[in-house]
């Protein structure tokens, strides 16, 4: 059984690509750096959902946290997960929707990807 690229930090022949792969890797980890890329935490400290402290230090350090108003969002994102866990499949040719047309005679629908 081989190990989740995660767990291979040390031992990289030659594959820069592989290396930083291995510390991007994760089921949230570029959900994160991408809303860190694109303001778009900036946005939800504004709503009230994430919390923003700045620590006065060399390098600057910033931690962000899901405020009380942000956890109650947690059940919304997983019922969201679960249904996209039953529903939603990911094949090489794209994102498809599970087929229903057996039970209610509605076709399966292809998203755009």
């Amino acid at each position: 059984m081989s190990l989740p690229r995660a767990k291979l930090t040390s031992n990289f022949p030659g594959c820069p690509v592989e290396a930083t792969l291995s510390f991007l890797d994760g089921k949230w980890k570029g959900v994160i750096l991408f809303h860190l890329m694109s303001g778009t935490l900036r946005e939800l400290e504004e709503s009230g959902l994430v919390s923003r402290t700045v620590f006065p230090v060399v390098p600057p350090r910033v931690d962000y946290a899901l405020t009380p108003l942000g956890l109650t969002l947690r059940p919304v994102i997983k019922a969201l997960a679960t249904w996209g866990e039953e529903n939603v499949f990911c094949l090489p040719e794209g994102r498809h929707l599970r087929d229903v047309s057996v039970a209610s005679g509605v076709p399966a629908a292809t998203v755009e990807t």
